[in-house]
């Protein structure tokens, strides 16, 4: 979402929370960001039910957490930081690290995206690509879908990665994406994806 219409946003949604009209105001924000963030948890969950659950949750907090949102805050980090935590929250629960049986409609969704390949070697590349972010640590993997995927600016994946705990500078997250792209690089030439 290009930054003019975040501004319309923030102050379509200040003014809903000022008329007290929070169920429209979560409307907005949902309507608005859901797409990207659930673009954003697919990158780092890997997982379409696994995502899809992940966004019911930012969106649940989302609904019940926007009118106590503090004044000054920004918006999109704001949601950015809700998702961060859902995703981290999912990969954690106990019951999730079983093993998953792949249900009938997914090996026939597995059969169509490569019937509808039609560069086997890019297919695989992208394949190898997505298993090195597997690889990842949550955190990562999160530092790299905000950055590539979204374009989140340095501030707002600083942000998203605060959480609750100690602030994070935009200057060490560029450092820590630095070394990520190094590493990544180097793990990529290794394994031959790249030259």
């Amino acid at each position: 979402m290009e930054r003019e219409g975040l501004d319309q946003l923030e102050t379509r949604v200040k003014a809903l929370l000022a008329q007290g009209d929070a169920d429209a105001a979560a409307t907005a924000v949902i309507e608005a960001l859901g797409p990207a963030i659930h673009r954003y948890l697919r990158a780092v969950l890997r997982d379409e039910d696994d995502a899809s659950d992940a966004l019911s949750i930012v969106s649940e907090r989302i609904w019940h957490g926007l009118p106590s949102l503090r004044a000054g805050a920004s918006l999109r980090p704001w949601c950015y930081r809700i998702a961060f935590n859902a995703a981290l929250n999912l990969r954690d629960e106990a019951w999730r690290r079983r093993a998953r049986r792949l249900a009938t409609g997914e090996a026939s969704k597995l059969a169509e995206s490569i019937r509808r390949s039609s560069a086997p070697r890019r297919e695989r590349q992208a394949s190898a690509l997505a298993e090195l972010r597997r690889e990842l640590s949550p955190e990562d993997q999160s530092l790299l879908s905000l950055k590539v995927d979204q374009g989140l600016p340095w501030a707002e994946i600083a942000e998203v990665m605060s959480g609750g705990g100690d602030p994070v500078k935009p200057n060490a997250l560029m450092k820590r994406f630095e070394r990520l792209r190094e590493r990544l690089g180097a793990l990529a030439r290794k394994r031959g994806l790249i030259e």
